[in-house]
């Protein structure tokens, strides 16, 4: 009788434990229609930090779910995990090259995404300084166009084979077609690393996305492998020179470590930390192509997201 019983129990304690759900709720400004999935934690922390994780090409909501440990962590420190899904369907890639997604409140998938924060911030009493956002590939690259284009909204980046925000813009031909071609435009010549840029004109794009805003910058991280063979490693060198131009730190890193945190990779930081935290850092992955291991760890202490929240000093957008 007793096995019963407790069989009973995990039965039901796995009935009601949480899992990835489709929010269905009509959201305030999603132009593109970006699908919209939550994962919330039977036990929230009290003012919950917010986590976006939008997936890769040919991806989907439920991929990026399953192929990371953000739901277990979640689980562990409390916080919401939004995971959007492209409406694109052709290559289930992100908007990352229309004038409107690259636009401070200008439309495209970027402000569907943010339309989610604000939902989750809403109805689980979020905490607005604790939204970040990592991906991978298109992820990562809808990753510097939020971090870029909505710095009021999110602490902190960390994008995984990516390229520099804006690098992806389609032609200004196409900036206003009438069959939408600019959101889902593949930009070859970004994808091959033949689009550079000196580091003050990748800067300008990012100022550019957000004109008259001079206010406190989200820290980013970046990691890239150097046998890319679908996003040049040349993206990279040019995100280290655009981040490093929009906080203004030298092209020269502070500190270099190699085999870190595995073996062939390099981790450089570049500036001055702050609050003891360091504001921009760079992994570059020896011989690793563009499938490369997403770090769960390593970003989620990137974000703080392990902090005691009633404790409190858990980094928060606005540190210094």
């Amino acid at each position: 009788m007793a096995s019963i019983i407790r069989a009973a129990l995990l039965f039901l304690a796995a009935a009601h434990a949480a899992t990835i759900q489709h929010v269905t709720d009509t959201l305030d400004n999603n132009p593109t229609s970006v699908g919209f999935y939550l994962y919330v934690p039977d036990k929230l922390a009290p003012r919950p930090a917010i986590l976006v994780n939008p997936h890769s090409c040919h991806g989907s909501a439920q991929a990026a779910y399953a192929g990371s440990q953000f739901a277990a962590f979640a689980d562990k420190y409390g916080f919401v995990v939004i995971y959007p899904d492209s409406p694109h369907q052709e290559d289930k890639c992100w908007d990352v090259s229309s004038k409107e997604t690259l636009s401070h409140n200008g439309g495209g998938d970027s402000r569907g995404i943010v339309s989610m924060v604000d939902y989750a911030l809403a109805k689980y009493n979020g905490d607005r300084g604790r939204v970040f956002v990592t991906g991978v590939s298109s992820g990562a690259m809808m990753t510097s166009v939020l971090v870029g284009a909505y710095p009021d909204v999110f602490a902190a980046g960390s994008a995984y084979s990516g390229v520099p925000f804006s690098c992806f813009r389609a032609p200004e031909s196409l900036q206003s077609s009438s069959n939408g071609s600019r959101f889902g435009y593949w930009n070859a010549d970004c994808a091959t690393g033949k689009v550079t840029k000196t580091a003050a004109a990748w800067a300008a794009d990012i100022a550019n996305a957000y004109p008259g805003y001079c206010g406190w910058r989200p820290k980013m991280q970046i990691f890239h492998g150097t046998a890319d063979e679908t996003l040049n490693y040349t993206c990279f060198t040019e995100e280290v020179k655009q981040w490093n131009a929009v906080f203004g730190f030298s092209q020269t890193p502070t500190s270099v470590v190699a085999n870190t945190p595995k073996a062939n990779w390099t981790r450089s930081v570049y500036g001055h930390s702050r609050s003891g935290k360091n504001w921009f850092e760079a992994y570059s992955a020896g011989g690793v192509t563009h499938n490369i291991e997403h770090q769960d760890q390593l970003t989620l202490d990137w974000f703080d997201l392990a902090c005691n929240t009633t404790a409190g000093g858990c980094f928060r957008w606005g540190d210094k």
